[in-house]
């Protein structure tokens, strides 16, 4: 035991004469003195914090993933959580390992706050955004929407919700971030957010000398052909209009299955119907237009004068 005291004894001496060492390289600023010693210690501080931070909180968030009694947002709001007060922990602690008093900087916090209040604006903004996403549960990793803004509409699904945007992946594999603070105020359709059961209307016209209730029917029969297309609640057609050329109907159908898309199955549903009503005669028509001609005497009179001096040349 007096041998491991000894051994202790002779480590610590043999420490404090490197702090010594380390200490007597620097130079004083007022009454401040900066050494070597704190440059060394304010570098491997910094690091540790660095590391305490990555892994406890990639440890944490495994473990929130591990709950099972949580779903989906729950658990991403309970991983954003976790980190921010991991890092806000461990920069406490290091501020506090460095000795830094918080004290002396408040003859900072005017300078301080009106940077973050310019500068950080929008990064906090985003931040408070995304929790309150999650908290509120209108938009959920897996939810497919629509983002409507002033270049367009965003079609996608939301793979997940981050500290500052929302990452929505599109139908051809682009993945698209869209700052959280957007999508609190601009409009934005979920379509699974009560019922992943959504309804698609594909418009056709038919000829007026064709047969309506025999139009509906293979219309009827066309839609339930397409793969995608659910039986309950089944296909339907509804008249819409009788227009300039034609008469306008409406497909009704429905899917579950918004995130592989609307539009190929909007296609799987007129191929059918081209080929059903074209074996059964029904016509669909091309555009047209009445033209009609209030002068008809002086038109045709015209044309007989044309008709006779092109006889005249060519008889001359």
């Amino acid at each position: 035991m007096s041998n491991w005291s000894k051994l202790h004894r002779q480590i610590n001496a043999q420490i404090n004469d490197w702090v010594a060492s380390l200490d007597d390289v620097g130079f004083d600023v007022g009454r401040t003195h900066i050494s070597l010693f704190n440059a060394v210690w304010m570098v491997f501080v910094v690091i540790a914090v660095l590391v305490f931070g990555r892994v406890v909180s990639r440890v944490g968030r495994r473990m929130v993933r591990g709950l099972k009694g949580l779903d989906g947002t729950q658990r991403a709001l309970g991983e954003k959580l976790l980190t921010v007060t991991v890092w806000s922990v461990a920069v406490l602690v290091g501020i506090d390992a460095l000795g830094i008093n918080l004290t002396t900087l408040t003859v900072f916090s005017g300078a301080f706050g009106l940077a973050v209040g310019f500068g950080l604006q929008k990064t906090f903004g985003n931040l408070i955004a995304g929790v309150i996403l999650l908290m509120d549960r209108s938009i959920k990793p897996g939810d497919v929407i629509a983002v409507t803004d002033t270049k367009g509409s965003t079609f996608g699904v939301v793979h997940r919700i981050g500290v500052r945007a929302v990452s929505l992946t599109t139908r051809d594999n682009r993945e698209i971030l869209i700052p959280n603070e957007i999508m609190m105020t601009t409009q934005v359709e979920n379509w699974s957010y009560s019922s992943r059961v959504v309804g698609i209307t594909i418009p056709i016209n038919i000829s007026y000398g064709s047969d309506i209730a025999l139009a509906e029917r293979l219309l009827v029969q066309a839609a339930t052909t397409a793969q995608r297309v659910l039986a309950d609640p089944e296909p339907s057609v509804l008249l819409h209009a009788f227009g300039p050329s034609a008469i306008e109907l409406l497909i009704y159908v429905s899917i579950e299955d918004p995130e592989n898309g609307v539009a190929n199955v909007q296609s799987d549903v007129l191929k059918a119907a081209w080929h059903s009503l074209k074996a059964h005669g029904v016509e669909i028509p091309l555009p047209q237009s009445d033209v009609a001609l209030r002068d008809s005497d002086g038109l045709r009179r015209l044309a007989e004068a044309l008709a006779g001096r092109g006889t005249n040349g060519e008889a001359g």
